[in-house]
């Protein structure tokens, strides 16, 4: 059983970085696994690069493909600009976007605060079709793939997730949670997973949208949940970070700061047997993935929702204050770091030797070396 259970492990693993190259970063949390995870070069000092404004806040995070960085904003449009911060093309989408875009198949796919859910060309920005749902949509489309056929998920603040076909726009099915759903769901296995304002872990069979469980988790989750093969990780707005047996659909552990009690608002990160997700209490926090112990903290000086990245042996993060943070993955010490001055909502896109992150004022910076 236990040689069973290795095998089940390191092909989650396998099948976890399929679809991200060394030159893509399509998906706000690198895969459909949601790890948040890449394993390319990057400079301990990274130097910026340039600088690009948009006309209002940015609330979304970049997404990376073919030389190509796409970025939605709440003036209405999605921005593409080359590696050089030069504007290709963008397109009104008619409505806020605070969703990170998805790129798949030469499409970009994003959502906006109508509802609508956008296919566009990723090489001019026309568009391809749309899909309305009946509230907004804050976070970002994941995928599966089923023979020839590539859906869609996502989900909207009508309590709805969505599967839908990604060639036309048209609708598989739905999926009613009891509330407002936040987050990108985790696609693996033959399973959507996601939390949401509901309090409940679900788990869809993802070709039908049936549901195989639900865990009460109590309280909202914000963010999204990693996955691995046997897994998911879940923080919520108690201040508690759990890891929840996907097969029994049990909480295996948890652990919270008794004494701050602060929201888990970013999605965490997890690489060798370590988790890492950040907290509105201003700390970085590294746990050992069987245990829960925690490993080491890091106070950045400010609330964070960002989602932390790893690379390779670093930690990349960010605040509300603008200060992105390289930490030592071994032990929590900086590394690096650099002040934007201005709050980051969202992860960056991470690439070899290049990150692209945003910050709430609507400026687009460009890091590398």
């Amino acid at each position: 059983m236990k040689i069973l259970k290795l095998l089940i492990i390191l092909l989650a693993f396998h099948s976890a970085g399929k679809g991200q190259s060394s030159s893509s970063w399509s998906m706000y949390r690198g895969n459909q696994n949601l790890l948040g995870v890449t394993h390319v070069n990057f400079p301990d000092k990274p130097r910026l690069l340039w600088s690009f404004q948009v006309g209002d806040n940015i609330k979304s995070a970049a997404v990376i493909q073919n030389k190509k960085i796409v970025v939605g904003s709440t003036d209405g449009y999605i921005y593409c600009l080359d590696f050089k911060g030069k504007l290709i093309w963008k397109f009104k989408s008619e409505n806020s976007i605070e969703a990170p875009a998805l790129i798949l198949d030469e499409k970009v796919i994003v959502g906006n605060l109508d509802g609508t859910l956008l296919a566009l060309k990723l090489s001019d920005g026309s568009l391809i079709w749309k899909y309305k749902t009946d509230n907004q949509i804050i976070g970002s489309a994941n995928y599966f793939k089923s023979g020839a056929k590539t859906w869609l998920i996502v989900g909207s603040y009508d309590y709805n997730l969505y599967c839908i076909d990604a060639q036309n726009g048209e609708m598989k099915w739905k999926y009613e949670s009891d509330n407002f759903i936040n987050g990108s769901p985790a696609c693996f296995n033959g399973k959507a997973i996601f939390g949401g304002c509901d309090g409940f872990l679900h788990i869809l069979d993802i070709k039908t949208g049936k549901s195989i469980s639900k865990l009460n988790i109590g309280t909202y989750v914000a963010g999204s949940c990693p996955v691995n093969a046997l897994n998911a990780y879940v923080g919520d707005y108690d201040g508690k970070f759990s890891r929840v047996d996907i097969q029994s659909g049990r909480i295996v552990w948890t652990w919270e700061n008794r004494e701050l009690k602060q929201p888990f608002i970013a999605s965490a990160s997890l690489s060798d047997n370590k988790i890492v997700t950040g907290n509105r209490d201003k700390f970085v926090y590294c746990f050992e993935e069987n245990s829960g112990k925690l490993l080491w903290s890091y106070n950045s000086g400010n609330r964070i929702e960002a989602s932390p990245i790893i690379i390779n042996d670093k930690v990349l993060t960010a605040n509300m204050r603008g200060d992105l943070s390289l930490l030592n993955l071994a032990d929590g010490t900086p590394i690096w770091k650099y002040e934007v001055g201005n709050s980051i909502l969202h992860n960056p896109a991470v690439i070899e030797n290049l990150m692209v992150v945003c910050s709430l004022s609507g400026t687009i910076f460009c890091f590398g070396k």
